[in-house]
């Protein structure tokens, strides 16, 4: 018997019930980012491993530990992309799209890390992001989060998530901060767990998220980071903290959010729910003003954000559960008599000329109108347009509702009008959230 080659660990499909979900979350985002004045941006999923390497740092556990590098034939190293800020900047660089202009972009995608698959977190997983550049007062940074804030209410899961915020400072501030974090941590050395220990050489800040409650009650004992902000520091996040205050956006600052990457600055957040376990983070993002001159680019400021799409998915699905069950089929066309057939599917593309926005779907395969129908409710179809002999001669056809099973003959000429109504108002219904 031939051995079934399954999927990589870790790399999930995505079947058809799955995607109705992620292309209803997704085209609320995308609008949204629209609104926002956002242009799309796609980057290829394979960089230069450089890149990586120069823009996440090298001491962090995705250029240490999670990174998919490979050579090619050409023996130069090629890396899946973790994460889609560093490709974003280095597109724009690399095509003029950064100099002496803002520039709003978003990107959609998958990214890969090489971690313990679990809920919520997986190998191949997909974010959306958005990035901008050339603009470095905190009001972007609050348009930034506002934006996010209003993607959760669309959603109907704003009741569900809460935003962490945090300056980090600039890089000066976080190489005086680095010396006496190190110092206290040293004195403390024998309490530090395996991965504290690892980090106090390779990326010391990583440890003030750790989620070890002794590593926590340690750092009760060490100056907190907001201690050695610099004035423009303080004034940024001051000013970031009003703005957010004047737009009703509620926040808690948390002097222990760092972030994972070490091209951020000033401004981090992060969008975190208690509804999936662990993996709660659904959206992070801040400022990153270095960033784009360390990769070869102009010195201009930065900010973004990226939404984790699975968990973000799992949040939705969790708070509304109908939203898993999507219609295979808006409208179902079935037929019964001499030269019916043809005429069917004359008709059901005058339809999908008329409804591009709906499922559309022919019967084939033969059967009595009983057996047609067994076959429309099988695929959930929420309207069946039935044709026999007489309706083509009079040119009608039957609408008949699988809902509420209520059924009316109209003019062919009016049944376009008349589904996109019924439709929509199913819709409405539908996705009221």
């Amino acid at each position: 018997m031939t051995k079934i080659i399954q999927a990589i660990r870790g790399m999930n499909d995505l079947l058809p019930d799955d995607v109705s979900l992620y292309q209803h979350v997704e085209a609320v985002l995308i609008k949204i980012f629209l609104n926002y004045g956002f242009s799309e941006i796609r980057t290829p999923i394979i960089e230069c491993t450089p890149l990586f390497k120069r823009a996440i740092g090298e001491g962090t556990d995705i250029i240490n530990k999670e990174m998919y590098n490979f050579h090619d034939r050409h023996s130069k190293e090629i890396t899946l992309r973790p994460e889609g800020t560093a490709g974003c900047v280095r597109a724009g660089i690399e095509h003029g799209l950064l100099y002496n202009q803002e520039q709003r972009l978003w990107y959609m995608g998958p990214m890969f890390r090489y971690e313990r698959p679990q809920k919520g977190r997986y190998r191949q997983f997909y974010q959306i992001g958005s990035e901008v550049f050339g603009l470095k007062g905190p009001d972007i940074d609050a348009e930034i989060i506002i934006m996010t804030a209003r993607c959760w209410r669309l959603l109907g899961i704003d009741n569900h998530v809460r935003l962490e915020l945090n300056s980090i400072g600039s890089i000066e501030t976080r190489k005086n901060y680095h010396h006496t974090l190190v110092k206290m941590l040293k004195k403390n050395i024998n309490i530090l767990d395996n991965d504290s220990k690892r980090r106090i050489y390779s990326n010391p800040m990583r440890i003030l998220d750790s989620k070890n409650p002794s590593i926590q009650a340690l750092l009760d004992n060490i100056p907190p980071l907001v201690d050695y902000l610099d004035d423009a520091s303080r004034e940024h996040f001051s000013e970031l903290c009003h703005l957010l205050d004047l737009a009703d956006i509620s926040y808690h600052v948390n002097q222990r959010l760092v972030r994972g990457l070490d091209y951020y600055n000033n401004t981090v957040f992060e969008w975190i729910t208690n509804s999936l376990g662990s993996q709660g983070t659904i959206c992070s993002g801040g400022r990153y003003d270095c960033l784009v001159k360390l990769l070869g680019g102009p010195d201009i400021p930065a900010v973004g954000c990226a939404i984790g799409l699975e968990r973000l998915i799992l949040l939705v699905g969790s708070v509304y559960p109908l939203l898993k069950t999507k219609k295979i089929v808006d409208i179902y066309l079935i037929s019964s008599g001499q030269g019916t057939k043809h005429s069917m599917l004359t008709f059901s593309e005058h339809l999908r000329d008329q409804l591009p926005e709906f499922k559309i779907m022919n019967h084939f395969g033969g059967g009595n109108f009983s057996a047609q129908f067994s076959k429309a409710n099988k695929l959930s179809a929420r309207f069946v347009v039935a044709l026999g002999e007489n309706e083509i001669a009079h040119h009608q056809c039957i609408i008949k509702d699988l809902c509420n099973g209520i059924q009316k003959t109209i003019s062919q000429c009016h049944a376009a009008d008349t589904l996109r109504a019924l439709l929509t108002n199913t819709l409405e219904e539908k996705y009221k959230i």
